[in-house]
C-alpha cells in the first residue's frame, strides 16, 4: 500500500456533540430532496463491498444482516455495494445481470425497510468492469499469454517455429527481454493483463457504447422491480464508465478524446436508464472529483462533467476521488492488481498516517468547487461529500459552508452503524470513533469479509451465527444496548 513520505500521525477529533434538541434543529438532520424522493436526514452510507454474497452473486443472510445493521442506525440513505450488471461470474460480489437475482434483492430491500421502520431510503450501485487477470509467472506469460508477432520472431532470429521462439524468450535475460516487449506487454507481465476502453482492436471493447446503455437500463429495471428507491450509476474509480470519462481515454470513435466525447457514453447510459425507470425513481451517479493520476482528469473536468450530468437530469452526484489502476502497486504473482494501493488509491481512502493536508476532508475543496459550478448554472442537484468525515461539528460545517448537501460516511459508519442515531438522540459521546487505520481496506484488498477491528472480536464467544468463514470475527457490529 502507498504510504505518504511525510508520515504525519493524525487522530480523529470528533468535536462537541449536540443534545437531542440541537440535533433536531441541525442541518445534518434536516430533510433533503433527491429527485423524486425525500431523505429524512442528510446522512448517507456510501457503497462498500463487504464480500458477503454467494459465490455466484446472490443475496444471502450475511448480506441481509450487513445492510439491516446499518439500517438500524437510521441513516437517510444507504447505497448497496457495487453490483455487477453483466451476467458473468465475479465471485462473492452481488450481481443484478439477470432476473434470477431479483427475489434475493427484494428480500434485502424488505429487510432494510423493516430495520429502519421505513425511514432509510435504499439505493443500489450499478457497476460495469472490464477484464483483469492475475499477475502471471514469467515463464507462463511467455509460453501461454504473449501474442507473438514478427517483432518477437525477428528479435530471436533464425527460422524457428513459435514454440522455439517462446522458449528462447523464456531463456533470455530480463533486461534483454524487456527491450523486446512493448510497454503494454511489459505491463501484462509485471501486473497482469488489463482491458482498457481504448482497446479498439478487441470487438467487445469497440462495442461497449452499443451494449452498455441497455445493460445498465436492464439492471436499473430489476432494481426498480426489487423495490429499491433508486440507483447509483458507478462512474468512478477504476471501472468502465470512469475510464470513458478519463482524460486518458483516446478512443477514436467519438467516445474518447475531448470532454464532449468522453461524457457521451455516460450521458447515453443515463438517458437509457431514465427511459426504463421513469421519473419517479431516483437515478444518480458516483463521480470522481479528481482522478489523481498523471495525465488524468482533474477538478476542472469534474466540474464540467457534473454540470453536464446534472443538466441531463441526474438526481444526485456522489463525489469520490482517485482509486485508479494506473498507479497501483505491483501485485504478487497469482494475484490481481488492486486499484487502491497507489497514490490515487490513498487519495480515495486516506488513513491516519498522512501528509500535511491530513486524511480528513481531503475531497471537500473539490466538492465545493463542483457544487458551486452546478449552482452557477442554476442546477440544484444535491452533492454527496465523502472522505474521512467523522464528527457532527465537521458535518454541520460542511453543510453550512455550502461544500455539499449530504454527508456520506463509509468507514465511520462501519465503525459504528448507530453513530447517526446516537447523535440524533443526544448521545454522541457514545459514538465508537473510527481510527482510520484502514484495517477494513486491508480485508477488502484480500477479498476477505470486511469488518472493523473495533468490534469484530467483541463477544464472539456468545454468537451462534454471524461469524466470518474462519470463525474468528463477527460479521456485524454489536447492537447498541442504549438505543431507544
Amino acid at each position: 500500500m502507498y504510504k505518504p513520505p511525510a508520515r504525519i500521525h493524525y487522530s480523529p477529533r470528533s468535536g462537541s456533540w449536540p443534545d437531542a434538541d440541537a440535533a433536531a434543529e441541525s442541518r445534518l438532520f434536516s430533510p433533503v430532496a433527491v429527485g423524486p424522493l425525500w431523505l429524512a436526514s442528510r446522512t448517507w452510507v456510501p457503497a462498500m463491498v463487504p464480500w458477503r454474497a454467494t459465490g455466484d452473486g446472490f443475496v444471502n443472510q450475511d448480506v441481509i444482516d450487513w445492510y439491516a445493521r446499518f439500517a438500524r442506525g437510521r441513516p437517510g440513505a444507504i447505497v448497496v455495494e457495487a453490483t455487477g450488471i453483466r451476467d458473468v461470474p465475479s465471485g462473492p460480489l452481488l450481481r443484478i445481470g439477470d432476473d434470477r437475482f431479483v427475489p434475493g434483492l427484494t428480500r434485502l430491500v424488505d429487510a432494510v425497510r423493516a430495520a429502519s421502520d421505513g425511514e432509510t431510503r435504499l439505493f443500489i450501485q450499478l457497476i460495469d468492469f472490464l477484464a483483469i487477470r492475475r499477475r502471471p509467472q514469467r515463464d507462463v506469460f511467455l509460453r501461454r499469454f504473449l501474442v507473438l508477432d514478427d517483432r518477437h520472431r525477428a528479435a530471436i532470429g533464425g527460422d524457428l517455429d513459435d514454440a522455439a521462439v517462446r522458449e528462447a524468450l523464456v531463456a533470455m535475460p530480463d533486461e534483454e527481454l524487456r527491450g523486446i516487449l512493448t510497454a503494454r506487454e511489459r505491463e501484462s507481465l509485471d501486473l497482469g493483463f488489463r482491458e482498457r476502453v481504448s482497446d479498439m482492436e478487441q470487438p467487445q471493447i469497440a462495442d461497449l457504447p452499443t451494449r452498455l446503455p441497455r445493460l445498465f437500463a436492464d439492471a436499473a429495471g430489476r432494481a426498480q422491480l426489487a423495490g429499491f428507491d433508486g440507483v447509483e450509476l458507478h462512474y468512478a474509480h477504476a471501472y468502465t464508465m470512469a475510464s470513458f470519462l478519463s482524460a486518458l481515454n483516446d478512443r477514436g470513435d467519438g467516445y474518447g478524446g475531448v470532454r464532449e466525447n468522453r461524457v457521451r457514453l455516460p450521458l447515453e447510459v443515463y438517458a437509457e436508464v431514465r427511459r426504463r425507470v421513469g421519473t419517479d425513481f431516483a437515478v444518480g451517479c458516483r463521480l470522481l472529483a479528481d482522478e489523481c493520476i498523471e495525465g488524468g482528469s482533474g477538478v476542472d473536468d469534474a466540474m464540467w462533467f457534473a454540470t453536464e450530468l446534472a443538466r441531463a437530469g441526474m438526481d444526485f452526484i456522489s463525489l469520490s476521488r482517485g482509486g485508479k489502476f494506473e498507479d497501483a502497486m505491483q501485485p504478487r504473482v497469482g494475484e490481481a492488481a488492486y486499484p487502491y494501493t497507489g497514490p490515487s488509491g490513498y487519495e480515495c481512502m486516506p488513513q491516519h498516517i498522512s501528509d500535511a493536508q491530513g486524511p480528513f476532508g481531503r475531497n471537500l475543496g473539490p466538492c465545493a468547487r463542483i457544487r458551486a459550478a452546478l449552482r452557477e448554472n442554476g442546477l440544484p442537484t444535491p452533492i454527496v461529500a465523502v472522505g474521512g468525515i467523522h464528527g457532527f461539528a465537521m458535518a454541520e460545517r460542511i453543510l453550512a459552508d455550502g461544500q455539499a448537501d449530504i454527508i456520506g460516511a463509509a468507514r465511520q459508519s462501519l465503525a459504528d452503524p448507530d453513530w447517526f442515531l446516537k447523535i440524533r438522540s443526544g448521545k454522541g459521546a457514545a459514538v465508537r470513533q473510527c481510527t482510520f487505520n484502514n484495517y477494513c481496506e486491508g480485508l477488502d484488498q484480500r477479498h476477505k469479509q470486511v469488518t472493523c477491528k473495533l468490534w469484530d472480536r467483541l463477544d464472539i464467544g456468545e454468537l451462534t451465527r454471524g461469524l466470518s468463514s474462519d470463525g474468528r470475527r463477527r460479521l456485524t457490529a454489536p447492537e447498541w444496548l442504549d438505543a431507544e
